[in-house]
């Protein structure tokens, strides 16, 4: 079993832009899927966006971006991040997920996606947003 978990920081439409800016801060690289690329939508305004983002590094710095999705309400100062829950036992994140999801708002329900197994985010009674998922199988 492992689980970690990650700073995601969220963006209204330059994510890739910070990303390439903390990956020239930091080193690493930049990894990046655009809303378009996942076919997420189908607004080819959005096509571009970041759905999907991080920069990593050897020795261990890491930190995840994406814009947030359209209609998403964004305040940098309200909704600049999340805390993400990534593991690859899909039981344990199902238990985080029955514990925060009490009284919580359920942003997009924890079910099969285009990236994972299972993700789902929700805002917890606190204020809190979190997305967790489970790892996609490697081969």
């Amino acid at each position: 079993m492992s689980i970690e978990t990650t700073t995601h920081l969220n963006f209204d439409g330059n994510a890739r832009e910070a990303l390439d800016f903390y990956a020239s801060v930091f080193g690493g690289e930049v990894t990046a899927a655009t809303y378009g690329q996942m076919g997420a939508l189908d607004d080819p305004a959005w096509a571009d966006r970041v759905v999907f983002g991080q920069v990593a590094t050897d020795a261990g710095f890491r930190v995840m971006a994406f814009d947030v999705w359209p209609g998403q309400p964004y305040d940098q100062g309200s909704n600049a991040f999340y805390v993400f829950v990534h593991g690859d036992d899909a039981a344990e994140i199902e238990r985080y997920w029955a514990v925060l999801s009490e009284g919580a708002e359920i942003r997009q329900p924890l079910a099969p996606s285009a990236w994972a197994p299972l993700a789902g985010q929700l805002r917890d009674r606190f204020g809190v947003v979190w997305q967790l998922d489970v790892a996609a199988p490697t081969e």
